[in-house]
């Protein structure tokens, strides 16, 4: 697997602890950069890949180094993220990138991870040329994170408790899905993803990779098994058949009893000078945690603390470039809840899509009485289109394990007043079953159906069939 090393510092990396980071090869390694500087990279002679530096990342919100690299690895905010990467076309990237981190921590205080990675002696690393594991339509700069490529896939090996959308991660995907391959990113049966990497995985033609020795490959989300043919990992399944799912993602289940509440809202804004975005996330962390969201960002680890103004600062800004924003958003760390947000500019107006989910252990009821008051404040204050909810067994800390989960169940529909006006409030409220409840003004109500308590999979008929009869008066 990939063998990273990272530098959590108490004070961000100046020029000459950097310096002193990129000597742990020796003189002999090429240095350059890519992604307007944000990135060095380390090369032999020739131009083999051997390591990656990002841009220190200022982690100010509480719990996110311990979100995504274990209770061991978790320091006190604020800390200073330093990742160096190493790919695996150089058998001894794996030690450089442990004597970047190690001479960082020497030199700035704090510590790294994986703790026993760090040492500050030199890495001599071999300048023979044709090591590695990609063809010749590789992407010097675009791709050094990759360690095989081929027409059909992007493959990247990463030994990691959890596998978070981090910066250099969805810039990865943004380059090699417009190529035409998919990403497929190999895991060890340990670890696990975060949501937002869940959901981007899930949208783009990516796949998860599962090595386990005791059945080889298979799809972390999905179960089916895989082998490598024609350049990518692929199901094994018969002509016509489904594929065959590998028996540890059935038996790997966990009956803990952890519950997870979900909600996917849409939000449609008027365009106008004095929209502050984020606000409609803020009363969702309200009704649903009893606190206001924590931080921020546009990747993992989230690293600003939350304001609403800063984020719609961002988003004005690369609407002007006519590009959406795609933001993460954490609570504290004793109530682990977490959302994505996309804002994209259209005929209607700013719309938000919101994905929210918040975890509860066993124990601990999911707080569905507080939904329909929820959607009223989303539907009078916060312009609301839509929102379902469900409730799935999963983890409470709300990652994704390679085995069966459970499918969702919907507790709840709301459709906001402009939905209501654009389907007919009569076909809106014809429905009996489910029958809806009005919110807000009477003259311009949102429409609330409740579905059930999480529980009973019927639910999802129930859904069905209201989104059939609310479809039908296009």
């Amino acid at each position: 697997m990939t063998q990273d090393a990272i530098a959590l510092t108490p004070t961000m990396p100046d020029a000459r602890s950097v310096l002193a980071g990129l000597y742990a090869g020796g003189p002999d390694l090429r240095v350059s950069s890519s992604a307007e500087g944000a990135v060095i990279q380390l090369r032999t002679q020739h131009n083999e890949p051997v390591a990656v530096v990002d841009v220190p990342v200022f982690v100010q919100v509480p719990g996110e180094v311990g979100r995504l690299l274990g209770a061991e690895a978790d320091v006190e905010s604020p800390v200073w993220w330093t990742e160096a990467r190493a790919g695996t076309a150089v058998a001894e990237a794996g030690r450089l990138a442990g004597s970047i981190a190690g001479r960082l921590t020497t030199l700035l205080g704090g510590s790294t991870w994986p703790a026993d990675s760090a040492h500050t002696g030199v890495v001599t690393v071999p300048s023979a040329p044709g090591v590695g594991s990609v063809d010749d339509r590789r992407a010097p700069d675009d791709q050094l994170a990759v360690d095989v490529l081929t027409s059909r896939a992007a493959v990247l090996l990463q030994d990691r408790p959890v596998v978070a959308a981090t910066t250099w991660l969805t810039d990865l995907l943004r380059t090699t899905i417009p190529s035409g391959r998919e990403l497929q990113i190999i895991t060890p049966p340990g670890t696990r993803l975060t949501m937002p990497m869940r959901s981007l995985l899930i949208n783009v033609p990516a796949r998860w990779v599962v090595h386990d020795p005791g059945c080889g490959y298979y799809d972390g989300l999905t179960g089916a098994i895989l082998h490598w043919h024609d350049g990518r990992f692929a199901p094994v399944s018969e002509t016509g058949q489904p594929p065959a799912i590998a028996d540890v993602f059935r038996s790997g289940a966990d009956a803990s009893g952890d519950q997870q509440l979900h909600l996917s809202i849409r939000n449609t804004h008027p365009a106008a000078d004095g929209l502050l975005l984020g606000s409609a996330i803020e009363a969702v962390w309200q009704a649903l945690t009893g606190a206001p969201p924590a931080g921020w960002s546009t990747a993992e680890p989230v690293s600003l603390p939350w304001s609403t103004r800063q984020l719609t600062e961002l988003a004005r800004a690369r609407a002007r470039k006519a590009a959406p924003t795609w933001l993460v958003v954490v609570g504290a760390p004793d109530s682990p809840a977490i959302a994505t947000c996309r804002i994209i500019r259209t005929p209607a107006g700013v719309e938000e899509h919101i994905t929210f989910a918040v975890g509860h252990t066993a124990g601990r009821t999911p707080p569905l009485d507080a939904l329909p008051e929820l959607a009223e404040t989303l539907a009078t204050r916060h312009n609301l289109t839509s929102m379902l909810t469900y409730l799935r067994p999963a983890r409470a800390d709300l990652t994704t394990p390679p085995h069966h989960e459970p499918s969702p169940v919907p507790c709840s529909f709301t459709l906001g007043p402009g939905a209501v006006r654009a389907i007919g409030r009569t076909r809106a409220e014809s429905i009996r079953h489910p029958r809806p409840s009005p919110l807000g003004p009477a003259a311009r109500p949102a429409l609330h159906y409740d579905l059930g308590d999480g529980t009973d999979p019927s639910a999802w008929q129930y859904l069905q069939t209201l989104n059939a009869h609310l479809m039908r008066h296009q």
